[in-house]
């Protein structure tokens, strides 16, 4: 079984906005195999579905982007699997440039809270994350907060539009079997 765990923020004030790119990706993956969300137990709403004969669970948190390992730790321990091998993580990325995809198979949170809740809950800095990439506002913190939690601008619609399109396929091709090499190789901008 293989999880796909998009991280974002609920609630409609933050709803296609930049920090939630990991929610807009894991719903434009839901959309091309026609599968809905519905509510679990498990601090999550989830998808179930088979691609390619391997079972799929989506990962929609209901916690807060702070919060987001909660799920993942509840998710795992209710359906079983390992956050090193059976996990992608979808979050956004301030320091990659705007529109880019980038795998990464391991490291440190990078500021990133979503990402610090995860390790948190489950001790683990070696699982999958498929990042897009924000590019960056200036470093005055307001700034930063302003930009993240703003939504993406109509001028930006076509390149956010293509990124969630080629991180379907990403996604796709990861739950396939192929590897992160082959995925960064083809993927990462």
């Amino acid at each position: 079984m293989k999880y796909i765990i998009g991280l974002g923020n609920i609630g409609l004030e933050y709803d296609k906005t930049r920090h939630n790119i990991g929610f807009m990706a894991i719903d434009a993956f839901a959309s091309a195999h026609s599968v809905s969300f519905a509510p679990s137990k498990q601090f999550a709403t989830i998808a179930k579905l088979t691609v390619d004969g391997e079972q799929v669970v989506l990962v929609k948190p209901t916690t807060y982007m702070n919060d987001s390992g909660k799920a993942v730790r509840a998710i795992l321990d209710y359906y079983g699997g390992d956050i090193n091998t059976d996990v992608m993580v979808l979050v956004d990325d301030m320091d990659l440039p705007f529109s880019k995809l980038r795998f990464r198979a391991k490291g440190s949170a990078g500021g990133h809270n979503g990402l610090k809740s995860i390790m948190a809950h489950t001790g683990s800095q070696t699982f999958l994350r498929l990042k897009f990439g924000l590019g960056h506002p200036n470093h005055e913190q307001q700034a930063v907060i302003h930009y993240v939690l703003g939504k993406f601008s109509r001028a930006e619609a076509d390149d956010v539009n293509h990124m969630l399109d080629r991180s379907t396929l990403a996604i796709e091709e990861w739950i396939q079997g192929n590897s992160v090499s082959e995925l960064s190789n083809k993927y990462n901008g």
